[in-house]
């Protein structure tokens, strides 16, 4: 029997194997996300109210952050609420937005982070040009991109997804997800299946391929130059670097779960389909906060005043 999908309800049934320590996940998943709250947006403010951070570098790792928290918050509030929730019901138009905001979260982190790329590789390669091709109406351009065309391609997706007839209503994950959704199709889902495949590749191999590019152009440049350049040039680098590496694993790793759903161990498919909703939004900040001397000088300094002012 088929039903229309505007008054479908549908069932997370993810929790089911963390029924019995839910309080403890909550509890965790909780402490987790204030965490990733509070260090973004400490790095954000930094950057944001500090006149010498409003350069190109920083205004692209502001934008990194926000668009963690933005992708966190689609995951981590449903999220809460079900682990002290008994009947984890979520409606359908409730679960493509959830779908596309993840999503969205994920295609706009790989445009931001060949953002970055470029930005990097324009001042290390081409310094002299680096003002006149990195101004900052260029950088209002290119975040405007990096967020316009996402939201586009995902956004015709998820309205495929939305025109649904669907015939089952239990999901086997503890959020929404494209793939999950198609499989309690009555219909064909065969369109819908290879436009998710087209827009994974378009999202997620052009990017890759231009940081891949910048990074050995980069490298060329460093290797003729003196090991001062090296090493300054490196410091920089290597941040955006270790982020796309870690982005990039964590979310293959969701990918081939979502694939081979029903094949890996309930628990382990569970941690596999939240890690790049978890460890990337938790190490960004840290990283940039650590490894760049100007944001981490000024968030020291921002708690060593805070400190002062606490104790007198």
């Amino acid at each position: 029997m088929n039903y229309s999908s505007n008054v479908t309800y549908l069932t997370l049934e993810g929790h089911v194997e963390l029924e019995k320590y839910r309080y403890i996940y909550f509890l965790l998943s909780l402490t987790v996300y204030l965490i990733i709250i509070y260090c973004n947006i400490v790095v954000i403010l930094v950057i944001y109210t500090n006149q010498r951070l409003h350069e190109p570098m920083y205004i692209f790792i502001a934008a990194l952050l926000g668009n963690a928290l933005i992708g966190t918050a689609a995951l981590y509030p449903k999220l809460l609420i079900d682990f002290l929730s008994e009947d984890r019901l979520i409606s359908f138009e409730a679960c493509t937005f959830q779908s596309f905001f993840i999503y969205n979260y994920a295609a706009s982190e790989f445009t931001l982070l060949s953002a970055m790329a470029y930005d990097r590789y324009v001042s290390i390669c081409k310094p002299l040009q680096y003002a006149t091709l990195v101004k900052m109406s260029t950088v209002r351009k290119i975040l405007f991109c990096c967020w316009f065309f996402p939201s586009f391609e995902i956004g015709i997706g998820m309205i495929m997804t939305y025109q649904l007839k669907l015939c089952k209503f239990k999901l086997n994950r503890i959020y929404c997800n494209n793939n999950a959704l198609l499989k309690l199709s009555c219909g064909d889902t065969s369109a819908r299946n290879s436009y998710g495949l087209f827009t994974l590749v378009i999202c997620v191999f052009p990017p890759a391929i231009f940081i891949a590019f910048t990074y050995v152009r980069i490298l060329t440049v460093c290797l003729k130059n003196t090991k001062d350049f090296r090493r300054k040039a490196l410091q920089t680098c290597f941040p955006h670097l270790i982020i796309f590496i870690n982005f990039s694993v964590t979310s293959c790793f969701e990918v081939i779960n979502s694939r081979l759903e029903g094949n890996v161990p309930h628990l382990f498919a569970m941690i596999l389909s939240v890690e790049n909703l978890v460890i990337p939004p938790l190490l960004n900040p840290v990283i940039y906060g650590l490894k760049l001397q100007e944001i981490f000088c000024r968030i020291k300094r921002m708690f060593l005043k805070s400190r002062t002012h606490m104790l007198f």
